[in-house]
């Protein structure tokens, strides 16, 4: 086993992509590593949810045979979102958590994300993007059909300001997301659960 640099995460992946299938019945992502040279590298984990379903857990798989669970992210309380998520490992030890600031998401979408050594804080970075996909939210029906535009999200350490992650979101046939790691202490697991739940839980 390599032992990673000091500071780094045990599992860095300093750039890859989700890709979004929706069907009738589920959202299924699949999260890609980025080769060098920007083309798609090798598939790291696969998870679904299924739609309109209590979304308080998702497991991730090694691929979509879905046999062998590597990481999920879970609801502290069911019935209080607001409590925050833990992501957890192949054995179920936590690795970092994440949290929606309801107060602060009114109008523009707000997150804290934690994890071993970095504490981030992130949001939506068009204010006006953020207005119009609230708007969109609270239409009845219409808010469960998947958004129409563009949104991203920069995520930074709360202690220096410095980038920590970036979450941009393309549109296309099927939904893409294109993700920047540049801290390297941010778990790739962590990374990409937070990645999933700004799909399935922003309107939460």
């Amino acid at each position: 086993m390599t032992v990673p640099p000091q500071g780094q995460a045990a599992m860095y992946v300093p750039a890859f992509s989700m890709k979004q299938r929706v069907t009738m019945m589920a959202n299924k992502y699949e999260l890609i590593a980025t080769n060098p040279d920007g083309s798609d590298g090798q598939l790291l984990a696969f998870a679904q949810q299924k739609r309109m379903a209590f979304k308080e857990q998702v497991t991730f798989y090694s691929d979509d045979t879905k046999t062998q669970p590597v990481f999920s992210f879970k609801a502290r309380k069911a019935i209080d979102l607001g409590s925050g998520y833990d992501v957890l490992d192949a054995n179920g030890q936590p690795i970092g958590w994440f949290k929606k600031e309801f107060g602060k998401s009114l109008l523009r979408s707000s997150w804290q994300l934690a994890t071993a050594g970095l504490e981030a804080d992130g949001t939506e970075r068009n204010h006006t993007v953020a207005i119009v996909r609230r708007i969109w939210e609270f239409v009845p029906f219409v808010g469960e059909i998947p958004l129409p535009f563009i949104f991203h999200f920069d995520y930074a350490d709360r202690a220096t300001g410095q980038p920590v992650l970036s979450v941009e979101r393309k549109v296309s046939v099927r939904d893409r997301y294109r993700i920047s790691v540049p801290d390297p202490r941010l778990d790739f697991r962590v990374a990409a659960a937070m990645t999933v739940a700004l799909d399935a839980l922003q309107s939460r």
